[in-house]
């Protein structure tokens, strides 16, 4: 399969969902996709729609998850750090 470079692999897809705990069912929702496609992409069956990445990959970037490019030790994925509160006086 041939990933584009701004997109992400099925493995990226499981493990940020892994880090997000977010079922198959969680990510189609809130990307507005069908489950099936969720995992047909994450078993690597099929390779979806550029656009239907593109939710994948929104949905998940917009609950935290952070997408590491390949750098010659693999494509990975990563939560961005929570920014602290502001004390108020």
């Amino acid at each position: 399969m041939c990933y584009l470079t701004a997109m992400i692999t099925p493995a990226q897809c499981r493990a940020a969902r892994g880090l997000l705990a977010w079922s198959q069912q969680q990510l189609a929702d809130i990307a507005r996709i069908g489950i099936v496609t969720v995992r047909t992409f994450e078993r690597g069956e099929t390779e979806p729609r550029y656009v239907t990445l593109e939710a994948i990959k929104r949905a998940l970037e917009g609950a935290g998850v952070i997408f590491v490019e390949e750098n010659g030790d693999g494509a990975g994925v990563r939560l961005r750090k929570k920014k602290p509160k502001a004390s108020s006086k």
